[in-house]
């Protein structure tokens, strides 16, 4: 069984999932693959695991870094799971580049290079927003691009994490991973 909670933050509503004891999923309403981890069979409860991301949220929200991380359950393949890790250990108030992440990837498997596309991919299907947080993802040329909650969203993440953002844009045509 599956479980959701509704969560509401200065910038949208938030869905919560979990299976019981962990963090499964944390979506903004209406974001591009909006829970695409939950199963049809859920049900909206109260938690301790809600209550913790709750506590989480409530923290992140007022402009504090949370000096904890709720319990998470992840589900994906190898490459996404090696990705989200990168995305875990981008400080608060940090940026990092798709191709830094490319980069950081191909040096664990070995290889010389690997694709930003694919590093995108694998952010943009990140079921865990904001925690794991792949709102610190920007173009390699400055661009504000590939946020699965919206450019807005990210934006005001960024803002709310005192980013300096005059270096970056919001690109009008394609993309710049």
């Amino acid at each position: 069984m599956q479980y959701i909670y509704k969560y509401q933050s200065p910038i949208g509503g938030i869905t919560l999932a979990a299976n019981g004891d962990c963090l499964t999923g944390l979506w903004f309403d209406g974001q591009k693959y909006f829970a695409a981890t939950l199963s049809e069979e859920k049900e909206e409860r109260s938690l301790p695991i809600f209550e913790q991301t709750k506590e989480w949220l409530d923290c992140y929200f007022s402009g504090r870094n949370p000096d904890f991380t709720p319990s998470l359950h992840l589900e994906g393949t190898p490459f996404r799971h090696a990705v989200w890790e990168i995305l875990r250990k981008i400080p608060y108030g940090e940026v990092i580049t798709y191709k830094d992440i490319a980069d950081e990837v191909a040096r664990q498997k070995g290889v010389q290079n690997m694709s930003s596309q694919a590093v995108g991919g694998a952010v943009g299907h990140n079921p865990i927003s904001i925690i794991i947080p792949c709102h610190r993802i920007v173009g390699c040329n400055g661009s504000l691009t590939g946020y699965a909650g919206g450019i807005a969203k990210k934006i005001g993440l960024l803002k709310l994490e005192q980013v300096n953002m005059e270096k970056f844009f919001v690109p009008t045509t394609g993309s710049a991973l």
